[in-house]
């Protein structure tokens, strides 16, 4: 059973915040078994949300960076380094 996870107005600090409290709530191993279970099934769609939040973050930021230049900013910082 797959869960849907209400992502209309959550952001990610929101979804990580809600995530790490299941994870210790889950390690804290005082919740009953089906409570547990669907907390676990909740948890896995956070994390898959927070993941693909950052992808997008990640896929702006390159797009970002490319547009101002042919490479990268990172690149270009790192030879400004050296």
């Amino acid at each position: 059973m797959k869960m849907k996870l209400n992502t209309e107005n959550l952001s990610f600090e929101n979804a990580l915040e809600q995530l790490e409290t299941l994870v210790k709530d889950l390690e804290g191993g005082r919740i009953k078994l089906d409570d547990a279970v669907e907390s676990y099934e909740k948890a896995v769609a956070l994390k898959k949300f927070c993941e693909e939040k950052l992808k997008a973050a990640q896929l702006k930021i390159e797009k970002i960076e490319t547009s101002v230049s042919d490479e990268p900013m990172l690149t270009l910082l790192d030879k400004i380094d050296d």
